[in-house]
């Protein structure tokens, strides 16, 4: 469960969410929101401990152990198909699954941040819900997820973004054919994960169902080839992002797709994440609860 102790996100001026909003997706460096962020906090060491409140606290927002009994978790080596390499998979699996009991598989895409403890939880909750749960680490080619979220950040600036592209589409061909999968495949990603989650479902007409989390839009002249049913959230503060919906949504009608498309008001980017103080609890088991309806109705 999240840390009761854990401020709201409108105990913080506009402005700091604004800056940590640009830090967070690599439009300044920590010096350069620290900076910032003086001009509202009054001093430097008020804005670094503003920094260090708004970010990730992984152990205290964890809510599926590792060691949970009803779960099974592992790793998996998944080849790329450009020739260099593998992509390293996060699998969460319920504890009893077997060849006789095969379950639906989703893929869980992360932020802009690699596979951090946070998205290996939501893994874990998936499984729980008797989900396989299969998380691709874009980071892997430079060594995954270092540890820390600066570092994260300043990897994910080095990818050949191409490159990712296809990996991620290698990695939902390879958990829609695991052998204790039953063939049904969904997909839910968040921020960065999002814009990967709307790009697939254009690129891979058997996914079933795709849940984007404040992500990108893809390209509106692909939307025609979803086949996948979508549920599109995001957040009503995240003015960059709620831009780009009316488009999508019209292109999404005048295609024909089935979707659900919900701007959640007055909460952050990044409402879903437990993990933050961004985090809204209402909206997120809002999203949560329409998410797995929607996977249980398209999965089963």
């Amino acid at each position: 469960m999240t840390d009761s102790r854990m401020p709201a996100a409108s105990s913080f001026p506009r402005a700091v969410l604004d800056l940590f909003d640009q830090y967070v997706h690599g439009g300044i460096s920590r010096r350069g929101f620290i900076e910032k962020c003086t001009v509202h906090a009054g001093s430097v060491a008020a804005a670094t401990g503003l920094l260090s409140i708004l970010s990730p606290d992984f152990a205290a927002a964890e809510v599926i152990k590792p060691d949970d009994k009803r779960i099974a978790i592992g790793w998996a080596d998944i080849p790329s198909p450009q020739g260099s390499g593998t992509i390293k998979a996060y699998i969460a699996k319920p504890a009893n699954i077997s060849l006789n009991k095969k379950k639906s598989v989703v893929l869980v895409v992360h932020e802009n941040r690699g596979l951090n403890p946070h998205i290996e939880d939501i893994a874990r909750r998936l499984a729980v819900d008797n989900f396989i749960a299969v998380a691709p680490d874009a980071l892997t080619a430079l060594g995954g997820y270092p540890g820390t979220e600066d570092d994260a950040r300043a990897l994910f600036a080095k990818l050949d973004q191409t490159k990712i592209a296809a990996d991620m589409l290698a990695a939902a061909h390879w958990a829609e054919a695991l052998p204790d999968g039953n063939g049904k495949l969904g997909a839910v990603g968040f921020c960065y994960g999002g814009g990967v989650v709307n790009t697939l479902a254009t690129k891979m007409p058997t996914l079933r169902a795709a849940v984007p989390f404040y992500g990108s839009p893809p390209p509106l002249d692909q939307v025609a080839n979803i086949k996948a049913e979508l549920l599109v959230n995001h957040a009503g503060n995240d003015a960059r992002l709620v831009a780009t919906w009316p488009a999508y949504e019209d292109a999404l009608k005048k295609a024909g797709i089935r979707y659900q498309g919900y701007v959640y008001p007055g909460v952050e980017h990044g409402f879903n994440n437990d993990t933050t103080p961004r985090f809204d609890k209402a909206a997120a088991d809002l999203a949560w609860g329409r998410t797995m309806a929607l996977f249980r109705q398209t999965l089963a």
